[in-house]
């Protein structure tokens, strides 16, 4: 069954078992397709890209509440920085 693929690297369960940290590594910073029987069972992420990702679906959410705040037809209020 064909799978949509999001990584450029792609492991066998097994291979992960040999040496997960080589494998990592490997993928030099990026995400790594672990394939169970050739078919994807989950991507391995480095903790440095999780947390740049966790970042930006943040940053999606408060972009989401800020548009939809300012949709509600009220005048934005100002404040400076050291008003917060």
């Amino acid at each position: 069954m064909p799978c949509r693929v999001l990584a450029d690297v792609a492991v066998s369960v097994s291979e992960l078992k040999k040496n997960p940290m080589a494998t990592v590594a490997a993928a030099d910073g990026l995400p790594v397709l672990v394939l169970n029987r050739h078919e994807p069972a989950f991507y391995c992420v480095p903790a440095k890209a999780y947390e740049e990702l966790i970042d930006q679906l943040e940053d999606l959410e408060l972009n989401r509440l800020a548009d939809a705040r300012s949709a509600d037809g009220q005048a934005p209020v100002r404040v400076s920085l050291d008003e917060l």
